[in-house]
C-alpha cells in the first residue's frame, strides 16, 4: 500500500492529512469549509484514493489560508506516497460531463509542477467559498504533488457543476496516473531514469 501522512502547523492553520493511493475511495474530511469538504470527498471517491483530512484554520478571517494549506498537505502526501514514482503510469486524463458542463483535466506526475487553469466563474461565491480560491487550491496541489496539471472547462453555466467537474476530472486523471504499469513496474517512467528537473 502506498500511503503517507503529512502534518502542517502554522500561525494560520493546523492540518493533518493521510492518503492511501491504493485505497477504495474512503474518506473522512473536515476543513470547516462545507463546499471544500464536498469537493475533497469527490476527489477521494472518484480517484479511489483513501483520504483523511482534519483542518483547523483562521476561517473567521477568510477561507484562503485553509484552502491553500489543505491543498499543500494533500499534494505533499501524494508525492510522499509515490516515493521514487517507479512503475507508475505517470500520465492521466479525463473528460467529465455534468449536465450542461464539460471539463477536461490532464495530469503528468512529472515532478515538475505546473498549472494551466482555463476555468471561469460567473459568481464570486459558491456557498460561503470564494470561487477564486479554486485556482489557488489546484495551484497549491500541483506544486506540492510535483504534477503538471491542465484544467480546461470547455463550457458550462452552473458554477457548482463547473468546479465539481474540475475535481472529478482531477480524481479520474490522478487515478490513471498513479496506477502501476505491470509491464514496467520496476522502472521510473522517464528516459532520464528520474522524474523532475529539466525537460
Amino acid at each position: 500500500m502506498r500511503q503517507a501522512h503529512v502534518e502542517r502547523t502554522t500561525k494560520e492553520t493546523k492540518i493533518s492529512v493521510t492518503v492511501n493511493l491504493d485505497g477504495s475511495g474512503q474518506y473522512a474530511v473536515s476543513t470547516g469549509i462545507g463546499f471544500l469538504d464536498h469537493m475533497l470527498e469527490q476527489l477521494s471517491r472518484h480517484s479511489l484514493m483513501d483520504l483523511t483530512v482534519e483542518a483547523k484554520g483562521d476561517i473567521h478571517i477568510d477561507f484562503h489560508h485553509t484552502t491553500e494549506d489543505v491543498a499543500i498537505c494533500i499534494g505533499e502526501a501524494v508525492a510522499k506516497a509515490l516515493g521514487e514514482r517507479k512503475g507508475i503510469s505517470r500520465f492521466g486524463s479525463a473528460t467529465i460531463p455534468m449536465d450542461e458542463t464539460l471539463t477536461e483535466v490532464a495530469i503528468d506526475l512529472s515532478n515538475r509542477p505546473y498549472l494551466i487553469w482555463k476555468v471561469a466563474f460567473t459568481k464570486p461565491k459558491l456557498g460561503e467559498m470564494d470561487t477564486e480560491l479554486f485556482k489557488e487550491w489546484f495551484q497549491a496541489f500541483s506544486q506540492a504533488a510535483g504534477a503538471t496539471l491542465h484544467v480546461w472547462n470547455k463550457y458550462g453555466e452552473n458554477n457548482h457543476h463547473i468546479v465539481e467537474s474540475c475535481y472529478k476530472g482531477l480524481a479520474r486523471a490522478l487515478r490513471q496516473a498513479v496506477e502501476i504499469d505491470g509491464r514496467k513496474a520496476d522502472a521510473v517512467p522517464s528516459t532520464k531514469g528520474v522524474l523532475g528537473g529539466s525537460l
